[in-house]
């Protein structure tokens, strides 16, 4: 064999060892089998043969990666149990695909193993297709071209597919999810979500942007209402405007004007409060009590805000399951601990079944736990675990 030859295996030997050790060869985490959830009589009947096109539906997206696989495990069960018609939700998720990201059949089995009966499709999401328009961020997980996979929904999702709730992957719904899907958008707008207008607004962008002669104050100019902040973790979008208007590409010449001129560090959001700040419909605050995974450099614990709960949202560094696994969980951690369904290393899935049946035991003592408890914070958990 001659030096050509040998470097050549030398060179797919050592590929060979890389792609043994990388993400996507690795397997995924385990999940115990969530419980059967059923529609009720008042609930719609399914259109024969409509499929995802069935207008009874309510569409969930929501991205799947290997990190945040739990995080997603949890919600979708979550939104299941407090359904009220849990066979009509309809989940589509956006998949990382190619890059060491895991294989979308590996994930199609991982959810269809907890989840038999759930109605979903999952779409892959090439990485190349933002990786030119990504800055750098505060942190390193901002800067995941999933992030951005919310941007193309309208053109990965069916035609028939009228509108969809975002999810972001660290949320945990104790409501209907119905109740946010049937909010009303007005002909002028494309996205509803909650609002938080005490927000110092300006802070989401550089001093550069705001000196800007042309940016600024002007790009919010003309708009339906004063710009004000919006966490884009939880919004309901009318995909048939969002295609109209050209959003996505709206979207990406903000992130185009970023390559060129520093106007903001924060990732994803930034530049979809550039184009919907001051445009969206707002939604009531319960649908997205989020911060609760801390800033982004810390991940410090946070309460709930004050106000009815239907949703909690992790957003922030500190997710749940991390600080769980680390044995430093908020009080918080705990509510969202009531719907993991993730098998430890040495759990077998006897023992992780069990553990599920004790988790939902003590939701349904849930009302006799809660007598005694002082702290804020755990008394506000253990009221959570009652909401069925």
């Amino acid at each position: 064999m001659g030096a050509a030859s040998r470097a050549m295996w030398a060179g797919l030997v050592l590929a060979a060892l890389l792609l043994a050790q990388s993400p996507a060869a690795a397997a995924l985490p385990r999940f115990a089998e969530a419980p059967e959830y059923r529609n009720g009589e008042r609930c719609p009947a399914p259109v024969a043969g409509a499929g995802v096109c069935d207008p009874g539906l309510v569409h969930i997206a929501m991205t799947l990666d290997a990190h945040y696989l739990r995080g997603s495990m949890a919600a979708i069960y979550s939104l299941l149990k407090h359904a009220s018609c849990p066979e009509s939700l309809f989940f589509h998720f956006l998949a990382a695909e190619g890059g060491g990201a895991p294989a979308v059949a590996d994930l199609r089995a991982a959810v269809a193993a907890s989840f038999p009966s759930l109605r979903f499709e999952i779409y892959p999401f090439r990485a190349d297709a933002v990786a030119g328009l990504i800055s750098a961020s505060v942190r390193a997980a901002l800067e995941a071209p999933l992030n951005y996979a919310r941007n193309h929904l309208a053109d990965l999702l069916p035609r028939c597919v009228p509108r969809a709730i975002y999810l972001d992957s660290d949320v945990l719904a104790v409501d209907d999810v119905r109740r946010l899907w049937e909010t009303r958008l007005p002909a002028a707008a494309v996205v509803a979500a909650p609002e938080y207008c005490h927000a110092n607004f300006s802070r989401y962008f550089t001093e550069a942007f705001w000196n800007d002669p042309v940016l600024g104050a002007r790009v919010f100019a003309g708009r339906r209402r004063a710009p004000c902040y919006f966490n884009t973790g939880v919004m309901v979008i009318d995909l048939r405007r969002w295609r109209v208007g050209n959003y996505r590409q709206r979207i990406e010449w903000w992130m185009e004007m970023q390559k060129e001129k520093r106007i903001y560090e924060l990732g994803s959001l930034p530049p979809f409060l550039l184009v919907f700040a001051g445009e969206i419909e707002a939604v009531d605050h319960r649908w997205n009590q989020h911060g609760l995974g801390g800033d982004n450099v810390f991940g410090s614990c946070r309460p709930l805000h004050n106000g009815p709960v239907s949703l909690m949202h992790w957003s922030g560094k500190g997710k749940p399951w991390d600080r769980l696994d680390a044995g430093k969980p908020c009080p918080l951690d705990h509510t969202w601990k009531s719907y993991d369904l993730y098998i430890g290393e040495n759990d077998s899935s006897a023992s992780g079944q069990s553990r599920l049946k004790m988790q939902q035991l003590t939701a349904e003592q849930a009302s006799s736990m809660c007598n005694g408890i002082s702290d804020d914070n755990f008394l506000t958990s253990c009221r959570l675990l009652q909401l069925d």
